[in-house]
């Protein structure tokens, strides 16, 4: 089971390591695990199991032979875990039910840094689950846990791959399920019980089936990661291709229909409000299983006010800044509508739904949903959702949205798209013309283990639009033990104009490439990876004129107690083709101006109940001076209460008019857990340049998944610190899951 070793590779030229990636990495050696996978049976229960946590002491377990045996991939790639992890797979007429024994010969050392609900898993001791229902060897969902019993869920799409190239995929933790979770400390190390309804999974029809499946045990304090399915040093439990089996579950014919109503008041005064204003709102979600792997949702009136607020960004550049989208309903199965570049051209970005210009929020009517497999290896996307319009500044538009992805063997795949935005005309004073359409074509080809050729192709139809609608983009990826390598090349014409997707920017061509080595020192300083590595990009307007260009030359040094530092230099470019305002007064001019900066990152133990993260950066910046540093300062005590304060200072000195100048962004997050159900958080941030203070707080008592009740303030001041709110709402919101089968 033990992984070769590969240390004795020539490194040679990282030069030449990017020319073999562009010639197919011919020569290159396959990475993973050279073991077969291995294998498991699960078994029928005669009782439930009382799900408190203590697994051994369960009668429900007596008859399960638990499976074991796992493998690190840090800091010892390839040996045996250090301390002994047993799991136990049984399941029921309705449920599938997993024990984990993660014995531990020192339980005074287990570290629970968190017990919120899909807190972070890397910074505990913590036992995480991979579930491939279907088998498609690209696809499933995670359960996780903590000693503490935190609920830790997502959603697996195309391995975990990220957006950055085509196809979408990714990891969703956003995806929240109905399932629940017990564990404990013990004198032999910790123990948890899951119990997973089979109507939250996806799989195919039958009985007996084999279903793929990894596991996963962190034991923190050592640095330790450790696997049921060995990987390589690279991979994470996301690689379900690498996945082992687990035989002989046989689940029930899907009958899955919840219904989860909502309502809500709110109170809001302040900003241009008279006085107090109220409001009530009723709306429902609706989720329906129509075979085991394809499901129809629903919504009607649907509202987002439990979603914490947007974290605040300072533009000082030229280009448009990348909101991420939070609220859940878009955010399920959000991988398989998602086609693009990640925050640069993503052919449908959902905010464009219900979210006016400046963040501004439309009120959605409703819409439908369907999304899942259909056979073996056909994935369907529809979305169709109707929002209102808001007076002078947007109008009501219906939206939809049509995928479908055909997966072919070894990560490989193939898929087109269609969007289109259907306007009322009320702004424009013409509906004839209120619209704009999308098409897209993507494709995938994985080769070997490590090899992945990714690309895709759209155009855009917008009534009066001129100049060529399309774009497209194509690169190649290869990632093994020791090297990452990469590089592609991206066009967006004048006038490709995806209106329900977003752009960075808009006319331009572009060029990446990177590559970055791994290197475990045998016993050097107690390291655990040295990363060095090189990435580039550059864009070039279509008259050859070179807008952005970026040289980043750095060494990542990790060490296994935690602790690592980024040490780098970076060769920046910056061409103006048009002055612009980098804040207001401050005017960039026309030119090109080259710079180099120097930047280090520090980063403390994370697990540790202090920790630190700090990023400077310092050089040039358009034809002047800049100093950055994020300072990032976390304090937790036990599982229950966080805090983090972070900054975001900039210190310009530029030859222009009022060109010594500062911007400084604050937040601070602070949040108690009264139990892994309960939580009282807060957002405060404070923007200096606009002498802004946004206060977001939320207090949710969830019942199941994301369901429960919330109780949200926010408040905006906009003349500073202490200064009287000009802006403040209170929202309650409740919201029940009623599953109607069960």
């Amino acid at each position: 089971m033990k992984k070769s070793e590969k240390r004795a590779r020539s490194r040679g030229s990282w030069l030449g390591a990017l020319l073999l990636v562009a010639t197919g990495m011919s020569q290159a050696q396959t990475a993973g695990p050279s073991s077969p996978r291995p294998n498991s049976q699960a078994y029928p229960l005669a009782t439930v199991p009382q799900l408190d946590g203590d697994v051994l002491n369960d009668p429900a377990w007596s008859n399960v032979v638990p499976t074991g045996d796992f493998w690190q991939i840090q800091p010892a790639e390839g040996q045996p875990a250090s301390q002994k992890t047993e799991v136990f797979i049984g399941f029921t007429d309705d449920s599938l039910y997993i024990g984990m024994v993660a014995y531990d010969d020192n339980p005074a050392g287990i570290i629970v840094s968190d017990s919120r609900r899909d807190s972070e898993l890397d910074n505990t001791d913590s036992f995480q689950i991979l579930i491939d229902g279907m088998r498609d060897r690209q696809n499933g969902f995670v359960f996780g846990t903590n000693p503490a019993g935190l609920e830790y869920d997502g959603q697996v799409t195309k391995e975990g791959s990220s957006q950055t190239s085509t196809g979408g995929g990714g990891f969703n933790l956003n995806w929240d399920a109905s399932w629940k979770v017990s564990a404990k400390i013990s004198d032999i190390g910790w123990s948890a019980e899951f119990e997973i309804p089979f109507r939250t999974l996806r799989y195919s029809a039958g009985d007996a089936q084999d279903w793929g499946f990894n596991f996963q045990r962190n034991i923190r304090r050592n640095n330790e990661v450790a696997f049921w399915a060995p990987l390589s040093r690279q991979r994470t439990l996301y690689r379900v291709s690498e996945a082992g089996t687990v035989s002989g579950i046989d689940p029930p014919p899907q009958r899955n229909l919840k219904v989860t109503p909502y309502i809500l008041g709110k109170a809001a005064r302040g900003g241009m409000l008279s006085g107090t204003e109220t409001d009530q709102e009723f709306g429902f979600d609706l989720k329906y299983s129509i075979t085991p792997s394809l499901t129809l949702d629903a919504t009607y009136n649907t509202d987002f006010a439990q979603v914490e607020a947007d974290e605040q960004q300072v533009n000082l550049d030229r280009f448009s800044l990348f909101f991420p989208e939070k609220r859940p309903f878009f955010l399920e199965n959000a991988g398989q509508f998602s086609v693009g570049n990640s925050e640069q051209v993503e052919l449908f970005f959902s905010r464009r739904i219900g979210v006016g210009p400046g963040g501004i929020p439309l009120p959605i009517d409703g819409g439908v949903r369907l999304s899942g497999k259909v056979g073996s290896s056909t994935n369907i996307g529809f979305l169709h959702m109707a929002a209102d319009g808001l007076d002078g500044v947007a109008p009501a538009n219906n939206f939809t949205v049509a995928r479908v992805n055909q997966e072919l063997a070894n990560r490989s795949s193939v898929g087109f798209l269609i969007v289109n935005r259907d306007g009322d005309g009320s702004i424009t004073g013409d509906s004839s013309t209120d619209e704009n359409q999308t098409y897209a074509i993507d494709g995938r080809w994985g080769i070997g283990d490590n090899l992945l050729l990714q690309g895709w192709a759209a155009a855009t139809a917008t009534p009066g639009m001129e100049g060529r609608e399309t774009a497209y983009s194509v690169s190649g990826a290869y990632d093994s033990a020791e090297y990452n390598m990469g590089m592609g090349y991206t066009e967006v014409r004048e006038g490709f104009n995806p209106e329900v997707g977003f752009l960075s920017r808009s006319e331009y061509r572009k060029g990446n490439a990177n590559i970055m080595r791994r290197i475990r020192p045998d016993d050097m300083w107690g390291l655990l990876e040295i990363r060095p590595h090189i990435s580039w990009n550059g864009y070039w307007d279509f008259e050859g004129f070179q807008e952005t260009g970026y040289l980043h030359v750095d060494s990542h040094w990790e060490w296994k107690s935690g602790f690592e530092v980024h040490t780098g230099m970076n060769f920046t470019k910056s061409g103006v083709k048009d002055p612009f305002d980098i804040v207001p007064g401050v005017t960039v001019l026309p030119g090109t101006y080259d710079h180099r900066e120097a930047q280090i990152v520090v980063m403390t133990d994370q697990s540790a109940p202090f920790s630190a993260n700090v990023r400077t950066v310092i050089g040039g910046r358009f034809g002047g001076d800049r100093v950055t540093l994020e300072p990032t300062l976390k304090y937790r005590v036990g599982e229950r209460f966080s805090s983090e304060l972070s900054m975001q200072y900039n210190d310009f000195d530029l030859p222009v008019a009022n060109g010594d100048f500062q911007v400084n962004l604050t937040r601070l997050r602070l949040s108690y857990s009264f139990t892994p159900k309960m939580l009282l958080q807060a957002l405060v941030q404070y923007n200096d340049s606009r002498d802004v203070v946004g206060t977001n707080l939320r207090f949710s008592w969830l019942q199941s998944a994301n369901s429960g009740l919330y109780l949200v303030y926010n408040e905006v001041d906009d003349r500073g610190i202490g200064a009287p709110p000009v802006g403040r709402e209170f929202i309650l919101k409740y919201s029940h899951i009623f599953d109607v089968f069960n």
